[in-house]
Order: C-alpha cells, then sequence, then structure tokens
C-alpha cells in the first residue's frame, strides 16, 4: 500500500505513461514451433551456404553448450570454451554451474565427420566465460580476465598436470571487452589483443609490465589508450605493444609475412564495425589522442558521417581503416592459407560476425600503401537468427569450423539460452573429414607440417625445426623456392633464426621479387638483427612497392632517434599527397623525432613545402615548426572553409606556446573568410591564454554577440567555459527545445553549473518555458540530467502538472524509467 504522501508520484507515473515492461508481456511463440526451429536436427535448414561449400553439423548439445571460443588440435579434435556461466552478476536468475564453465574436447573417432567423444579438460570458476583458447603442442593457453592461463598436458592424456599464470591483472573480468584469444605466429611469437575494458597488463606476479620502449603498458593515454594488440615470446617475456585504441578488438590474426588483421566493434548501434589492417605502432582512433574524449565530443573538422566521425577517421596520427561493415558484434577472425577451400577464399581474411548472423570473407587487394577489401558471404542464419557465431578455425585438412553460441542475443550483457551450442564445418561438397597424419619426428616430416594451414600443426613444427637447427637449413632452404610465396615466408622465418644466419636470410628476403618478402624482411631485421636495422632501411628507401617504403617508415620507430631525419626525408619525399596509409606510416617513424625529422624534410624539400603532399604532411606534424605553416595555410585567401577546418584540428596536437600566439594573430584580418576563422581561432585558444589579455576577451565578446543562437556560440561556450553564458543558453533552449540546438544547450547548462538557474524557471516560469525545459532535459537522456530531475520529481512543493513533467523527462533518459519505478518502490 502507497504511503498518502507518495500517492502524487504514483500519479505523475500515470500521467507520465510510465509502465512496467511486465504489464504489456509478449505473446510467447508456440512451444512446438520454436522448438523445432531451434531443435540442432533442424540447424542446417536456416543456414544459407555459399556456393561450392557444404555445411555439416560437427556437434551440438548436449555435447556442448554456449561455445565462446574454438580452437583445433594436430589431430583434428575441436577445442571449446564454454561460457555457461557467463555474466552471472547481470544474469541473477539463470542457474549456474557451481563447479564452473569448462574447457571441453570433441573429437569424431569414427570418421563420419561428427563428434561422438566429449572430455572434460578442465572445469573451474577461474574460467569461468573465458574468451579465448590457443592450442600448442603441450601447453594450452586460456584467456579469462583478469589471467591468462597455461595448462600443461605433458604426458598427452588431456588432462593437465599444471596450470601457471602468463599474465594477471587485466580488466574486463566477466565482460566481452576483456582479454581474447592468442595465436601462434610465424616469428614463433604469440599474438594476442584485449578490449577497453582490459587496462593493464600485469605479470604472473601481478607486477606492472613495460613495452620495450619501457612505457607501462596500461590505458590512460601515457601513451596507450583503450583496447590494444600485443606480442610477446612464448613465455611472455618480450612483451611489445603492437597498435592501440581500439574498442573491442576481438580477436588478431596474422598471416604467414608476419601482417596483423583485426575487426572491431563500435559502441552499439552506429554502423561503425570496422577491419583493420594494423600497422605496427599505430594508433586507430576510438578515443581523442590527447584528451580521451569520446567520438561525440565535438571537434573542429569531424567527419560528417557517424561511422567514420566514431574512429576519429579525420585527425592526423590515426590510422584508416581496412573496410567498415555496418552494425554488427564481430567476434573470431582468422587468415585462411589453406587450399581447400575455393579458390577465392585463399589468403583472405574469414571473419565471425554474431550481429548479422554471418561468417565473411573479405577479399582484401592493395591500395598504395594500404588495403581495400570487399565482402563476400560464406554463412548466413537467413531463416534462422539465433545463429551466433563466435569464432572460426582452420583444421588440419584445410577446412573451416565455425563455433555458434546460438542465442537470441549476441551476449554483451546477457544470455537468453543455455541449452545449446553448434560447432558446424564447411568444406567443399563431398569432402570427408580426413585429418591428414602429423609426423615431426623428422626434418621431412617437420617441413611438411610446416605447410599445413592449421596453426596447431604448424606449431609443432616450427618448434621441431628450430631445435634441429642447421640441420634443417637445406629443407627450409627448398622451400624458399615454392611457387607459394606464403610457404617461402614460414621457411625464412625460422632460417633468420638460424646462429648467426639473420643477415644472410634478412638479405635473400630483401632481394625477393615479392613485395610481402620485402616487407618481411624489415620485420625480421627488427627482431633478429636491430643494429644493422638502419642498412636494411637504406636498400629499401627507393622500392616501387609504397608498401616495402611504409614497412621502412615504420621500421624507423626504432631507430635511435638521432638517425632517423635523412632516412625519413627520403621516404617523405617520395610521398603523393594522397595515400593516407603512408602519411600515417611517415608519422610513426617520425614520432620519436618529429622535430629533426621535420626539419631536415623542409630544408630538403623548400618552397616545395605548400605542394598537396606537402600540406599533409604539415598537417600530420607534430613538430613546434609545422605551426607557423598551418596558419599560413588557414590565413591563406585560396583555403576552402573545410580546409581550414581541417589545419585549425591540427593546431591541437600541438602543445608549444607558439600555438596560442599563433591563433591569436588570426583574429584580425581581411581574409573573405575572417568571421570564420575567428570564431574557430577562439575554439583552439586555451582559455587561459584568452583571460591574459583584454583585447582578446573583447574580440571573444565581440564574436559571441555575432554567433549568438547558433551551433559556434555553443562551441565557444564549450570549449572556453564561459559560465558567464547562462542566459544566452537558456534562450537558446527556449527556442529549439525539440532540435539539436536545444539539447546541446540544455547539456551545457548543466556543464556549467546552470542548475539555479534551471530551478528558477522550474519554480517561476511560464508553462511555456517549464515545457520546453523538460523536454530538452529529457531528451538528452544523460544521468547528469536524470540527477537534476530526480528531486523534482519528489519535491512536493512543486504542483502536479509540474512533476508530471519532471517525471516524463527523467522517464525518457537513460534507464529512465527503471529510474522512477525504484523511486517509487522504494517509497512504498
Amino acid at each position: 500500500m502507497l504511503m498518502n504522501r507518495f500517492l502524487p508520484l504514483y500519479l505523475c507515473l500515470l500521467a507520465a505513461g510510465s509502465l512496467l515492461y511486465s504489464c504489456e508481456p509478449t505473446q510467447p511463440e508456440t512451444p512446438l514451433n520454436a522448438e523445432a526451429r531451434h531443435d540442432a536436427a533442424n540447424a542446417l535448414e536456416g543456414l544459407q551456404v555459399a556456393e561450392g561449400l557444404e555445411l555439416t553439423l560437427f556437434a551440438a548439445e548436449p555435447l556442448l553448450v554456449n561455445p565462446t571460443n574454438i580452437d583445433i588440435d594436430a589431430r583434428g579434435r575441436v577445442w571449446v570454451c564454454e561460457g555457461y556461466n557467463y555474466r552471472m552478476h547481470l544474469n541473477p536468475g539463470n542457474p549456474q554451474k557451481e563447479a564452473g564453465d569448462r574447457i571441453i574436447i570433441l573429437e569424431d573417432t569414427t570418421g563420419d565427420g561428427k563428434a561422438d567423444l566429449q572430455k572434460v579438460f578442465y572445469q573451474g570458476n577461474d574460467v569461468n566465460a573465458a574468451l579465448g583458447i590457443a592450442v600448442l603442442g603441450p601447453k594450452v593457453i586460456v584467456s579469462c580476465s583478469p589471467n591468462v592461463w597455461v595448462f600443461t598436458d605433458e604426458d598427452g592424456d588431456d588432462v593437465p598436470e599444471r596450470k601457471e599464470l602468463l599474465f594477471s591483472g587485466i580488466g574486463g573480468e566477466q565482460h566481452d571487452h576483456g582479454m581474447h584469444a592468442f595465436v601462434f605466429g610465424p616469428d614463433g611469437k604469440l599474438y594476442f589483443n584485449y578490449g577497453n575494458e582490459g587496462k593493464q597488463l600485469l605479470d604472473k606476479d601481478g607486477q606492472p609490465l613495460t613495452d620495450k620502449f619501457g612505457r607501462e603498458v596500461k590505458a590512460g593515454g601515457k601513451p596507450y589508450r583503450q583496447g590494444m594488440v600485443f606480442r610477446c615470446n612464448p613465455d611472455g617475456s618480450g612483451l611489445e605493444v603492437l597498435a592501440h585504441n581500439f574498442r573491442n578488438n576481438y580477436e588478431v590474426a596474422v598471416d604467414a609475412f608476419g601482417t596483423l588483421w583485426q575487426s572491431d566493434n563500435d559502441d552499439d548501434g552506429n554502423k561503425g564495425v570496422r577491419i583493420n589492417y594494423v600497422m605496427e605502432y599505430g594508433n586507430y582512433g576510438y578515443r581523442d589522442e590527447l584528451t580521451g574524449a569520446g567520438w561525440r565530443a565535438k571537434r573542429t573538422g569531424m567527419h560528417p558521417e557517424i561511422p567514420k566521425r566514431h574512429w576519429h577517421l579525420n585527425d592526423p596520427g590515426v590510422v584508416p581503416n581496412l573496410l567498415q561493415t555496418g552494425a554488427g558484434s564481430p567476434t573470431g577472425l582468422i587468415v585462411y592459407e589453406g587450399s581447400l577451400l575455393p579458390e577465392r577464399f585463399h589468403n583472405q581474411l574469414i571473419h565471425c560476425d554474431a550481429g548479422p548472423n554471418v561468417v565473411r570473407a573479405y577479399p582484401v587487394e592493395k591500395a598504395g600503401a594500404g588495403y581495400t577489401a570487399g565482402i563476400v558471404n560464406l554463412l548466413k542464419g537467413t531463416q534462422d537468427d539465433w545463429f551466433r557465431p563466435s569464432d572460426v578455425c582452420v583444421a588440419p585438412d584445410g577446412s573451416i569450423f565455425v563455433a555458434d553460441w546460438y542465442d537470441p542475443g549476441v551476449g554483451g550483457h546477457k544470455v537468453g539460452d543455455l541449452q545449446r551450442g553448434r560447432i558446424y564445418r564447411l568444406a567443399p561438397p563431398a569432402t570427408p573429414y580426413q585429418v591428414p597424419a602429423c609426423d615431426v619426428s623428422d626434418i621431412a616430416g617437420a617441413v611438411q607440417a610446416l605447410k599445413n594451414p592449421n596453426l596447431a600443426v604448424r606449431y609443432l613444427a616450427w618448434n621441431a625445426l628450430q631445435q634441429a637447427g642447421e640441420a634443417a637449413e637445406a629443407a627450409l632452404q627448398q622451400l624458399t623456392a615454392d611457387p607459394n610465396p606464403r610457404l617461402q615466408a614460414r621457411a625464412l622465418w625460422l632460417l633468420a633464426r638460424l646462429e648467426g644466419k639473420a643477415p644472410q636470410y634478412i638479405q635473400q628476403a630483401l632481394q625477393s621479387e615479392i613485395p610481402g618478402l620485402r616487407i618481411q624482411a624489415l620485420r625480421m631485421a627488427r627482431q633478429l638483427d636491430a643494429a644493422q636495422l638502419p642498412a636494411y632501411i637504406e636498400q629499401v628507401l627507393k622500392d616501387a612497392d609504397p608498401q616495402v617504403r611504409r614497412e621502412a617508415a615504420i621500421s624507423l620507430h626504432e631507430l635511435d632517434p638521432a638517425l632517423i631525419a635523412p632516412l625519413w626525408t627520403q621516404l617523405a619525399l617520395q610521398y603523393d599527397g594522397q595515400d593516407r596509409w603512408y602519411l600515417e606510416a611517415l608519422g610513426i617513424g617520425a614520432a620519436r623525432n618529429w622535430q629533426a625529422c621535420f626539419d631536415h624534410w623542409l630544408a630538403a624539400v623548400g618552397e616545395q613545402w605548400h605542394s598537396p603532399a606537402g600540406k599533409d604532411i604539415v598537417w600530420r606534424s607534430r613538430a613546434e615548426a609545422a605551426l607557423p605553416l598551418l596558419a599560413q595555410l588557414i590565413t591563406d585567401e585560396h583555403s576552402p572553409a573545410e580546409d581550414m577546418d581541417r589545419y585549425f584540428r591540427a593546431f591541437d596536437f600541438h602543445t608549444a606556446p607558439l600555438k596560442d600566439q599563433l591563433l591569436a594573430s588570426m583574429l584580425q584580418g581581411q581574409h573573405p573568410q575572417q568571421a570564420h576563422i575567428r570564431a574557430t581561432a577562439l575554439r583552439h585558444i586555451s582559455p587561459a591564454y584568452i583571460r591574459t589579455s583584454s583585447q582578446l576577451k573583447q574580440v571573444l565578446n565581440q564574436t559571441l554577440a555575432e554567433v549568438q543562437g547558433t551551433e559556434a556560440y555553443l562551441d565557444l561556450v564549450e570549449k572556453l567555459e564561459l559560465k558567464d553564458q547562462q542566459q544566452g543558453l537558456l534562450d537558446i533552449l527556449y527556442a529549439h527545445p525539440n532540435e539539436q540546438l536545444g539539447l546541446d544547450a540544455a547539456r551545457l547548462l548543466l556543464k556549467l553549473e546552470g542548475e539555479s538557474l534551471l530551478k528558477k524557471q522550474i519554480y517561476s516560469g511560464s508553462d511555456r518555458q517549464k515545457k520546453a525545459l523538460f523536454t530538452a532535459l529529457g531528451n538528452i537522456r544523460s544521468w547528469e540530467a536524470a540527477n537534476f530531475l530526480e528531486p523534482l520529481v519528489m519535491d512536493e512543493g512543486l504542483d502536479l502538472p509540474t512533476r508530471s513533467l519532471a517525471v516524463q523527462a527523467m522517464a525518457n533518459g537513460w534507464n529512465g524509467e527503471n529510474r522512477v519505478l525504484e523511486l517509487l518502490q522504494t517509497h512504498q
């Protein structure tokens, strides 16, 4: 029974139309229809398969449930991480396995292509909802934030004798954005990643880890942000951060040349899912590089399309995306280097996206220093939207296996089905699952195994050949003559590791006619012969292939900063003014000594810096000497407004005192677009600098009057934190309560401590003003607005119509209905 004093709140709820979700339940599916549609016996009927492929069901419930990640060992067995206990704290009504989640092994012992044997390799609450598994000989690496576990099964009985920590302290426990799977690279290293909830990486003893430059591996902008990609030795030593600033980079894939690929999820609902070529040391733009601000934060020159604005693609210092695929929930990714599938899938990326219920290939083609890609579906849940592909893996016979989480949703925050899970196999029609023998006991067998498309087989081969040392050299040399460049690449990685042989085989790769091998040569040099890296770079400074020169630019990042400038200048002089990949590689190469690189280039290029290519280099540079040139470009009478904004944005990435002085110098002038220059320059000058000058304050007030009531006015007020403009913001709110302009004004009023002014209007304003105010506050859908509105909802001093408006506004915000209902329940 409600107490009488809270009856007005209840009436407000009714007036606002706020209802419990359970008041209007959806009609349940007819049980028979639902059961038939979701029964494993009918699993294949709801899936559409690409031409030239046949889909078979390898395993289904009750052999497994909720597969989050899979790997396939050298015997062709499928290892599965189950996620039955997924997000337990957010799904308290779901049953749980008290013993914890399982790592299971599924095997086909009869040769009919269907799993008939299940083994539990490990079960425990320390692997609840693990998101990654890698089977590497006797070791099994399981990724489960906050830890990475290494299980060791030396005697091969599928029961681990040891469980040891590899890394610890990782964020994202029971979160999709935590630690993901490890993969074995062609260089003998481990590659892995975590999403933006990972935040840090500690060693097995809980001590902070640093990268090769002594920087702590930790999000927060010094220098790393958000999700990251890593490389390390098999024992966890030699850790490197290869790229950063992703949102939820779910799984990294590495090809034979050592090129890295990833997918990444957007902030859900923005159609910005992306596929990335991972340029080493690259910033991938999920957050503002310097401030950490999100993509919604206003900035000069932001991309007009939200899916691209989402990744700060117009900012200098952000590596481009290979492909944007729209809305989705991307998961597992591989590079298919087998030959069993139709040729159009050879050497291509194959990827799972659980959101649109699809497994795709992305045929990649070279484009300057970067790449372009298309989309080809392999498997699509056209008639079954519970198909949720969570991972894809290559088997030793070259077929691919797809794990299906199978659920009405894609995870994220909850699980809707705990009884099902499937593993499918894709292969050409009438191709039985026959696993080739893997015998690495002699060199011939190990070389044959090195050719296999399955990573577990290649791991065994790689280690056997490395242990054989010079005895394997002749056989590996023979493999470098194979018509398949990717097999040549695998052999060269091993040959370069032979004692004292790195220079010989790096040189052999550098002299190859295949650009991929010349790129690999520089990667091998960075790992194995760093002292001679400058000499190797010099050999490719004029390479005809821009991708090789791109790799040379990236390699400069690792040199002694004093050696970089002359080499960098030669690469920069070949920039064509159009290739963003090349430009960002130049930025990576100069990052540790921008000033010397820029000065050397400027001396070489002279007045030609004003070319399209030179303007781009000025825009990308972080050298103080670039600032006067940026100012010249902005004030050039021939510069269109969009180019001005681009150059103004570049100012944001400089911190030298000269920056504010140059911006202030632009406030007076006779440029045809002087008003635009003045308003934009004021937004980029630091508030502290403006406060030091009465003349600047006068110009600011003049400009505010000129742009009053516009978006430019809001931008100035926000950037300069002008708390004395609250009345101007309120006027905009009243004039545009249902438009973005009014919503931004309301948001700014809360940000700039305008609550007292807002309350004054609520208690003494007209009905029209109140309605406009509550409309805007409700539509901005923020916690700040809800916190402001909640006391008004409960204020018995306000009349019922005003409280009703407050309830409607509050219920319109993030999780607003639930919050209003919680108030009602709290005060019963």
